[in-house]
């Protein structure tokens, strides 16, 4: 039953997040507001990754293969990015 306790405590967590993207673009400048987002953005894709994907029960080197792969992933965005212009 333990669980199903923490998969409703990250749910309500991701809502809260949700929710709090809502409030930041209500109530605060557009750049504060989309670098929070960002930030909130970050934090649930871990959340998710971490619960929802069983990533957290997985060996610690199936999780550095997962790291590599997205910091690789970004490099060849910046790659990609320098060599459009």
């Amino acid at each position: 039953m333990a669980n199903v306790r923490w998969y409703t405590i990250v749910y309500i967590a991701l809502l809260a997040l949700a929710v709090s993207k809502w409030a930041f673009f209500e109530f605060l400048e557009y750049s504060v507001a989309l670098a929070l987002t960002l930030v909130t953005a970050g934090i649930k894709t871990s959340l998710i990754v971490a619960y929802f994907q069983h990533l957290r029960h997985e060996p610690r080197i199936l999780t550095v293969l997962m790291f590599t792969a997205f910091l690789a992933v970004l490099i060849l965005g910046a790659a990609a990015s320098f060599s459009i212009t």
